[in-house]
């Protein structure tokens, strides 16, 4: 009874951030020199959540901190704040998502509601968690994995086994709720029929299981990698200018530079479709087309660029390009289907950059189907493994160490004869 109204308006919230975001993203394509605008865009978003964001500035990081310890809540605000400022970005052409926002607005809705019920802070943070779950599974069409996503990213290495069920049940009335307005999510099909299974079947090739084992290094290398880039990029425009509003100055301005430099718009906005055939999209990935190798690195570039300055969104999408771009390169060099590949660098990227190896095996079977789930269970835990414990979300606490060791010690595991 309390899910059943909190979830209906976050999945209503997601729908028409969905539907807005598809009409900025129009707007944008259909005029670009809003590009040029970036720099001021990104200007107006910064003195807004100066002088009105307050604690909201937080974003994500806000939100699992009330859950680990409950405070003052999380402020009604952020709602219409996050999706504000989101929009602006993806008008003007920053490289961002939307998972920072549906997981902000789902936050922000769930604490405004828990507040009005005067629930106890451990319903309160399994409602939290429920609206998390709730947003994710909207804005993406997986339930299953916002569910499994809203509990494993709270901690490294440990799942809140106790929100399980609030968590799921939230998140597929919010998915059904998004769809409901008419909302359709991107498919994403793989075509090839040589390594095609069928059902639950689980096909055992060694040669591809170690290839794909290798996509997961390097997806969580290129994980660790964008953190640094990202966290390098902020303490930058710290140091070079110290009033934080006006970072987005400096990073519209680069971008705007890479633009010109590179004589393609591929990496700014979503990056899930365009109407230039010649753009490099995750639409065009997952067709077979082998891209040009160095578009994961410029994609990364953007999104860094564009999260250190300021800009608000998400990370998770850009992400998904990254890893399907890297994907389609590893298809290249290591002899494989290409958009099997695609689809393995799409979900690891992301499974090493927030360390959440299980929500996004399950993504990766619900966007792509339970056939390849031992591929996508290994690529996304061996990208986990080689990602670096600090991920895109600062407020993730750890949990003992990624890192497997055997440790013999005489009273726990040895009698005084075997010695």
């Amino acid at each position: 009874m309390i899910l059943l109204p909190i979830s209906a308006a976050i999945g209503s919230a997601c729908a028409f951030f969905i539907w807005s975001l598809n009409i900025v993203t129009q707007c944008r394509f259909d005029h670009p020199w809003l590009l040029f605008l970036l720099p001021l865009a990104g200007l107006g978003i910064g003195l807004v959540y100066h002088h009105f964001g307050k604690i909201s500035e937080g974003g994500n990081n806000l939100i699992l901190e009330q859950i680990h310890k409950l405070g003052g809540g999380v402020p009604r605000r952020m709602a219409p704040l996050i999706l504000f400022a989101t929009l602006v970005t993806h008008l003007f052409g920053g490289s961002v998502g939307r998972e920072g926002t549906a997981v902000q607005m789902g936050g922000s809705m769930a604490s405004t509601w828990g507040r009005m019920l005067r629930l106890r802070p451990e319903q309160m943070r399994i409602l939290l968690l429920s609206g998390v779950a709730a947003g994710f599974g909207a804005v993406f069409g997986t339930p299953l994995a916002g569910a499994v996503f809203a509990l494993e990213v709270l901690m490294v290495g440990h799942l809140y086994y106790e929100a399980l069920l609030p968590a799921l049940v939230a998140a597929s009335l919010g998915n059904f709720f998004c769809h409901a307005w008419g909302v359709k999510h991107m498919i994403y099909q793989l075509h090839e029929e040589t390594w095609q299974v069928t059902g639950f079947s689980i096909h055992f090739d060694f040669l591809l299981l170690l290839k794909v084992a290798l996509i997961g290094i390097a997806a969580g290398l290129a994980g660790r990698l964008f953190v640094k880039t990202e966290h390098f990029l902020r303490h930058g425009f710290k140091k070079i200018i110290p009033y934080a509003p006006a970072w987005p100055l400096l990073g519209g301005t680069m971008i705007i530079g890479l633009v010109l430099m590179l004589g393609t718009r591929s990496y700014i906005g979503l990056g899930e479709w365009s109407p230039n055939p010649h753009d490099i999209t995750i639409a065009t990935l997952f067709r077979g087309v082998n891209v040009d190798g160095g578009a994961w690195f410029w994609k990364l570039l953007f999104t860094a660029i564009t999260l250190a300055a300021g800009f608000k969104g998400g990370e998770v999408t850009p992400l998904f390009f990254i890893g399907a771009a890297l994907g389609n390169l590893l298809a290249t060099l290591l002899g494989g289907p290409s958009d099997l590949f695609t689809a393995l660098g799409f979900v690891a990227l992301f499974a090493g950059a927030s360390n959440t190896p299980l929500a996004c095996t399950i993504m990766g079977a619900e966007l792509f189907g339970a056939g390849h789930l031992l591929e996508m269970g290994i690529v996304c835990f061996a990208a986990y493994l080689c990602s670096s414990r600090q991920g895109i979300y600062r407020a993730q606490q750890a949990s003992g160490s990624k890192k497997y060791r055997t440790v013999l010690r005489k009273k726990s595991f040895l009698k005084p004869s075997d010695s």
